[in-house]
């Protein structure tokens, strides 16, 4: 059955009898292998094979592109962003999650710019609010927030100090890591 030792082929047991004995023919007529221990390969499986993997990983990273959706820059440091621009998204905002990662934030955007006021009614993480004029200036920011699990409407209220049509939630802590002050410019990008 093919030949001895670790390195003998298997003998195909179908398809053209030239092919099924590989021993009859001569080296130039014989398909072109790879040879693997067990048995043979065609060297068309390898090129296929490494095609597959690179298409594979450029699909990839084509969804990488596409997952990190929404970004906004502020002082050369750049946050996914959620999007709140209707009004359910803006009532509903952070409420109620456990964490956010530390690269990540929400912006609110308004259709014109006034005082905003914001309140952390079933928000369960502390936040820095971060108020942006229609210019995307910074106007005003409130730091380290608490949260407000007060099962009535008794949460307090934090203001801008002039008018915002953008506003920006970050975790705690983070307008002071970043050195933040008014007139700091925003980038956004959706």
């Amino acid at each position: 059955m093919g030949g001895q030792g670790p390195y003998r082929h298997r003998i195909l047991r179908h398809g053209p009898a030239k092919l099924r004995c590989p021993e009859r023919l001569d080296r130039s007529a014989r398909p072109r292998t790879a040879l693997i221990p067990g048995g043979f390969v065609h060297s068309g499986l390898y090129r296929n094979a490494a095609a597959a993997v690179v298409f594979a990983l450029s699909g990839l990273s084509a969804c990488a592109a596409r997952a990190s959706g929404p970004w906004a820059e502020l002082k050369g440091q750049r946050f996914q962003i959620e999007i709140a621009a209707d009004e359910a998204s803006r009532e509903r905002g952070l409420m109620f999650r456990d964490s956010m990662p530390a690269d990540h934030g929400m912006l609110f955007v308004f259709d014109d710019a006034q005082v905003r006021t914001f309140w952390m009614k079933n928000t369960h993480i502390p936040l820095d609010i971060l108020y942006f004029d229609q210019n995307y200036k910074l106007v005003s920011v409130q730091q380290r927030v608490p949260p407000c699990l007060d099962s009535g409407n008794n949460c307090p209220v934090y203001p801008s100090e002039d008018a915002a049509q953008y506003v920006l939630e970050l975790n705690a802590g983070a307008a002071d890591k970043l050195g933040v002050k008014p007139g700091d410019a925003l980038a956004v990008h959706r």
